[in-house]
């Protein structure tokens, strides 16, 4: 276990490996995504296949750390402390988020994709993100985008509106279970797991939309994660060699995974899903865990890759959105493929990975940091940090 230098009071010491893998995660996801522009919505063309499936690491690996850093600790800490220093260390990147997300919406036009941006006004995207702000979901007529996102100016925040959910329920409910019965509620959410990701056309991709089917999904995609990294509480760690190589190889093994049975077994890529989530997901935290880094080199790497997880998650996809718009808007460079074409593909698609690594990382020193610490010290008493 290390300090991560972009945390502090949130929690007790972090384990570091567990901080870069969920760094790991989240370039994967701006990978995933950039190849998604390319996909036509058909889930089988993707080549970075299953990287959707790193946002129920993260609630595996938040339920894991809460766990950690919160159940032995209620006995001198409110409720009133505990959302405190929840919405402390989440809070401001959802903030960030949503103004990256605005500053960018008018630079996503394109007739194809999102129709509606060129006929919205000023006012309805400033209160579109007010209300992202605070994270409550937007309702169906202030879809600014047509892709019936709960947060149209930055997708991924759907994630957080579970995160903030989870962290309710554990503060109300979970926490006072008795592990036997954790252990059962993770079963019967196991089990629906399974269920959703056969039925789901396959896979367990969904939950950003303010609708019942999309709200079943979120909910049943951040039930087992939670609860199992909850469990880890009833588990021995143990001292692994090399962890933080294997873990990642195994992440990104499982992540970039091709579809399985194509569009004609839908159910065997279902079965992928839920038992990578059920099994391969907690597996990997468990080695992370019992694993340590000494080497200078992979100690700031791992470093890094824990400091800006987070921040490049939340504030990535305005810059995805851009890349789909312009995509759109030059369909003739998929059309008759040339070196030519490939160049400036590729080159427009980089770009769009740096930037967002780039600016996830400006938020963090620039804002995340400085406002994290004010918060705290503003907020926050002596006996809660």
């Amino acid at each position: 276990m290390n300090q991560s230098s972009s945390t502090f009071t949130d929690s007790k010491r972090h384990y570091l490996i567990l901080d870069a893998l969920r760094g790991v995660a989240a370039i994967t996801v701006v990978i995933f995504h950039i190849f998604e522009t390319f996909t036509n919505g058909d889930h089988t063309k993707q080549i970075i296949n299953h990287g959707y499936l790193a946002v129920d690491f993260f609630f595996l690996l938040s339920g894991f750390v809460i766990g950690y850093a919160y159940d032995n600790r209620w006995g001198k800490m409110s409720l009133t402390d505990f959302f405190k220093r929840r919405l402390i260390r989440l809070h401001p990147m959802i903030i960030a988020g949503m103004v990256v997300g605005a500053i960018t919406f008018y630079f996503q036009k394109s007739a194809v994709v999102f129709p509606p941006i060129a006929t919205t006004p000023v006012w309805k995207m400033l209160l579109v993100m007010i209300i992202g702000f605070t994270l409550i979901p937007v309702p169906p007529s202030m879809d600014v985008r047509s892709w019936t996102e709960m947060h149209p100016l930055d997708g991924p925040a759907w994630s957080l509106f579970f995160e903030y959910v989870a962290n309710i329920l554990y503060a109300f409910i979970i926490r006072k279970l008795p592990n036997a019965v954790l252990f059962i509620l993770a079963l019967i959410a196991g089990a629906a797991l399974i269920h959703m990701a056969i039925t789901n056309g396959g896979d367990v991709i969904g939950g950003w939309s303010l609708e019942p089917t999309q709200l079943r999904i979120g909910f049943t995609r951040m039930l087992y994660p939670f609860l199992a990294g909850l469990l880890s509480r009833t588990v021995r760690l143990t001292h692994i060699k090399n962890a933080f190589s294997w873990c990642s190889l195994l992440l990104l093994i499982a992540l970039a995974f091709p579809r399985i049975g194509g569009k004609e077994h839908l159910w065997m890529n279902g079965l992928y899903d839920s038992l990578c989530i059920i099994f391969v997901f907690p597996a990997i935290v468990y080695l992370g865990a019992s694993g340590d880094i000494k080497k200078k080199f992979p100690l700031k790497l791992s470093g890094f890759l824990g400091d800006i997880s987070y921040p490049l998650y939340i504030t990535h996809y305005p810059f995805i959105y851009m890349f789909t718009a312009w995509i759109a808007n030059n369909k003739d460079l998929l059309t008759n493929p040339s070196p030519h074409k490939y160049i400036v593909i590729i080159s427009v698609a980089l770009l769009v990975l740096v930037t967002s690594i780039t600016v996830a990382w400006a938020c963090l020193k620039l804002y995340d940091i400085p406002v994290r610490k004010w918060l705290t010290k503003r907020f926050l008493s002596s006996s809660a940090k």
